[in-house]
């Protein structure tokens, strides 16, 4: 049985609004929206890096009727999330960020 390739690398896209709000954010929070992310680009399997993202950091479907599904990346210890949806292709595969929230 063979593994099909999800990535890494992955490439992260975000929409407008929410890289926007994402650049409006304090420095401290941008730094850890990083550093989550930089974890699930580089994950082979981004369903399941648990046990690969910072401190503080969790992630989880959006909803749970679709595992694999838009997913919620949550940091700086559940004060903010980001909604973001895999696009898994063997040339390109993305992750797409489609919203995000802190407070």
């Amino acid at each position: 049985m063979t593994d099909p390739f999800m990535g890494p690398p992955w490439q992260a896209d975000w929409v407008q609004a929410a890289r926007t709000y994402r650049d409006a954010l304090p420095e401290h929070v941008r730094k850890e929206i990083t550093n989550g992310m930089a974890e699930l680009v580089t994950a082979r399997n981004p369903y399941l890096p648990q046990d690969e993202l910072p401190p503080g950091s969790y992630l989880e479907p959006a909803r749970s009727s679709r595992p694999k599904g838009p997913h919620i990346l949550g940091f700086d210890h559940g004060r903010g999330w980001l909604l973001c949806t895999f696009v898994r292709r063997v040339d390109d595969p993305q992750i797409i960020v489609e919203e995000i929230f802190w407070q």
